[in-house]
């Protein structure tokens, strides 16, 4: 009897300690890996989506970016990571979609070795073209790739980016095969089609707008099926005769096993952060677009990974695009 009751006094003990855990967490730094390089539109976001959880969890939330492998090095390492709570990912569509099936062999299974935690944003891809390239509109630029495909040259921030596979999409809606130049990120691809020597990019929102608005390039359209608040005056795709969608997505992961009570303490600080009128405002002044409050659990974000990798699946094989 007495070691039935001590094993009783044991098992209290140990709850209660698990109980109180939990209720300080956390009680130390947390980190949010980023899986690209700084300075680039996830960076942005991250670092706005860090600096308000931290306020609010009342603990530093420190940003580490791991570039390299399409983002699945970052995505790597926070999936060997310890499920405490403490290190985190901010994933995109490219890392946690897109890269299932355009790498032969990721580095990890999106579904199976993460927590999901919160759907953020989503971030709109537009059509930019050189500002010489003859063309004034969507319906010009089809036409003009169709009748010069042999010609043309499109540029990413890499082999197997949102950038990349936004174009690829393209393309294969165009019936066109153009010739894709890959850069070490977004930067130099601007660069090069502000100089003319590439002919379009197919970029994320918040890195075209500058040079949208400072006459540097020529945006012909939005790749979503709604106009962006930041470029109202954009027609979409689907507005000017074809239904091209391409787009990317923020959302907060840890490593699989996560306790649940440290999932909902994370989503609630997400959801917190994001609906902050200043973030909000910074997020949207960027081109990203704050996820409904339907949108917004472990479950749906669990969901939506799911349905994204199988929307992506079918046009990345139709494409013949592969990276080792």
């Amino acid at each position: 009897m007495k070691i039935i009751a001590y094993a009783a006094a044991l098992g209290l003990l140990l709850a209660l300690i698990g109980f109180a855990n939990a209720q300080i967490f956390p009680d130390r730094t947390l980190t949010m890996v980023i899986p690209f390089a700084a300075g680039g539109p996830t960076d942005v976001l991250g670092r706005v989506m860090a600096q308000r959880m931290g306020e609010i969890l009342g603990q530093t939330v420190i940003v580490e970016n791991i570039g390299g492998a399409g983002g699945m090095n970052g995505g790597k390492k926070v999936a060997d990571s310890k499920p405490d709570g403490y290190t985190m990912l901010l994933g995109t569509v490219g890392t946690q979609a897109q890269g299932q099936t355009l790498y032969k062999h990721p580095l990890y299974n999106a579904l199976t070795d993460f927590t999901p935690v919160a759907l953020i944003a989503d971030v709109p891809i537009v059509l930019i073209v050189r500002k010489d390239l003859p063309v004034n509109n969507f319906k010009d630029f089809v036409t003009y790739a169709k009748a010069n495909a042999s010609k043309m040259q499109f540029g990413s921030a890499g082999a197997g980016s949102a950038t990349h596979l936004g174009c690829v999409v393209l393309n294969t809606a165009m019936g066109t095969d153009i010739v894709h130049v890959p850069y070490k990120g977004t930067g130099p691809a601007m660069q090069d089609l502000i100089g003319g020597r590439i002919d379009y990019l197919c970029e994320i929102i918040s890195t075209a707008k500058p040079q949208i608005d400072g006459g540097r390039v020529k945006a012909l359209a939005i790749m979503t099926k709604e106009r962006s608040p930041v470029e109202p005056n954009l027609p979409t795709t689907l507005e000017q005769g074809l239904d091209v969608q391409a787009y990317t997505w923020n959302a907060i992961y840890l490593p699989k096993g996560a306790p649940a009570d440290v999932v909902k303490k994370l989503n609630e600080a997400a959801i917190a952060a994001m609906t902050t009128s200043a973030v909000r405002d910074r997020l949207e002044s960027i081109g990203a677009m704050v996820v409904a409050p339907d949108r917004r659990s472990p479950e749906y974000l669990g969901k939506f990974t799911a349905d994204e990798i199988k929307k992506w699946e079918a046009p990345i094989k139709s494409s013949g695009v592969s990276v080792e």
